[in-house]
């Protein structure tokens, strides 16, 4: 098929700084100096807070994870052939976009595109997607159609790499297999191949944002030799091109440190960071996102044990309180249907947020850093401290003597509390019984902004 070949055009971003915006982010990387991280786009993101990530494909009539078990738990032949059994005759983009808004979800990313190369829309560049499967047809669009209708932010995941394009030239799994396996990418035939694969790539990632307008591109995959820092920034300034309010993890570049997430130098091409599986540390001056799962594994599996009530929340509060974003992952079973467990267990965490959701959307973390039972937020003249598991009937913390606390109540209620305070501390009185045995929100009301107040630890 041929290729299209698309220009790569380097827009000029004038970076322009808030007390409560992030740090400037390593943008375009070192390539790219001028190519800063949009930060409108930046802000309007770390505002959400909270969104939905989906792992899905042929691979869950199986019930194994998601690429990684293509040759391992099942065969290479039969996994390169689901999706010929692939018929999600029950898939309603309505119904996902529902559960995530019911959950108090924000935004949506959708695996467009994982690691064994199936493509959940009808490419122009591929027959390995969604239209040649007995279901006839792409879900991104219908996706993306019902994340505008409900009002959510639509974005999708797609790989760096690709196990089953015969350009790219890492093979998994393989005896000598290693993430981080020197090879010379310099060697001809490499190269070569590697051109040809780029050119796919951009090709398919325009064909994403020309068809569907993501407001971000979730990608991962940078991690095996193949991919190279240069091709990372190139993709990255190619992207920004198409669209300059567009938001590209750290994982386009080679930068991410494990994972944990962070980025190791602003030499490096992204927006923000991506702990994985954890809750990453506290940092105010770099965006991030934590990505973890609802249960074990990324995509569907049959019973496969899902957090609890209080693990769902808590990481929550315990991510935006270190001032990061949740990436809460859901894995839709073969029929297209999400598993109504899943959706209660959502939905459990949308009605903490209908009472709660005041401290989580729109704030930053801080001023506390986060703590075994204490994790704050604010925004505005707020401080919003999160007590999680606390059993005293008081709360004694450092607090600065110029900032004055004009009013503290309960979040949930409304019930005010006495607050007593010396030259450096406060304390507040707690009745015996809290609120929320999960989650109790307390707000301190201040004389001034929120911002006002420095890190304490």
């Amino acid at each position: 098929m041929k290729l299209s070949i698309y220009p790569v055009l380097v827009v000029l971003i004038i970076f322009s700084s808030a007390s409560i915006a992030s740090a400037q982010m390593y943008g375009g990387g070192e390539a790219n100096p001028d190519l800063h991280t949009n930060q409108e786009a930046l802000k309007a993101f770390q505002d959400k807070r909270f969104g939905m990530f989906i792992h899905w494909g042929p691979v869950t009539l199986r019930g194994e994870e998601i690429s990684w078990s293509r040759g391992v738990q099942i065969p290479k032949e039969d996994y390169d052939n689901l999706y010929k059994e692939f018929n999600p005759v029950l898939f309603n983009a309505q119904d996902w976009v529902k559960a995530a808004k019911d959950a108090g979800m924000k935004y949506i990313v959708l695996t467009a595109r994982h690691h064994d190369g199936f493509c959940l829309w009808d490419s122009e560049y591929t027959d390995y997607d969604m239209a040649s499967t007995p279901y006839g047809k792409g879900v991104v669009k219908e996706l993306a159609e019902a994340c505008k209708k409900q009002g959510i932010e639509f974005g999708v995941y797609y790989t760096i790499c690709d196990w089953w394009h015969e350009d790219y030239p890492v093979v998994y799994p393989d005896p000598n297999y290693k993430f981080h396996l020197e090879r010379d990418i310099t060697d001809p035939v490499v190269k070569a191949k590697m051109d040809l694969y780029i050119q796919y790539m951009k090709n398919q990632l325009k064909e994403l944002i020309d068809n569907y307008d993501p407001t971000l591109i979730w990608f991962d995959g940078e991690w095996e030799w193949a991919w190279t820092h240069e091709m990372g920034m190139d993709m990255y300034a190619y992207l920004r091109g198409l669209k300059d309010d567009l938001l590209i993890n750290n994982r386009v570049d080679k930068g991410r440190e494990g994972m944990a997430g962070t980025t190791k130098s602003h030499i490096f091409a992204g927006d923000y960071a991506t702990p994985e599986q954890q809750v990453g540390d506290f940092d105010n001056k770099n965006a991030w996102e934590t990505c973890m799962t609802i249960g074990k594994q990324w995509a569907w599996k049959p019973n496969d044990k899902l957090k609890s009530k209080r693990a769902c929340i808590q990481a929550l509060i315990n991510t935006v309180g270190g001032d990061g974003n949740l990436l809460f992952n859901v894995g839709p079973m073969p029929d297209g249907r999400i598993e109504q467990r899943q959706i209660d267990r959502l939905k459990e965490m949308g009605d903490w947020l209908k009472i709660n959701g005041e401290s989580i959307y729109g704030t930053r973390g801080g001023p506390f850093k986060p703590s075994k039972h204490v994790v704050s937020t604010r925004k505005e003249n707020k401080i919003y401290l999160h007590l999680l598991d606390y059993s005293k009937t008081n709360l004694k913390l450092l607090f600065p003597s110029k900032v004055k606390i004009r009013r503290a109540y309960f979040l949930n209620g409304n019930t005010s509390l006495a607050v007593v305070r010396d030259k450096d501390n406060i304390d507040i009185n707690l009745p015996q019984k809290l609120p929320d045995d999960i989650a109790t929100v307390i707000v301190l009301e201040l004389n001034k902004s929120a911002f006002a107040v420095d890190i304490i630890e």
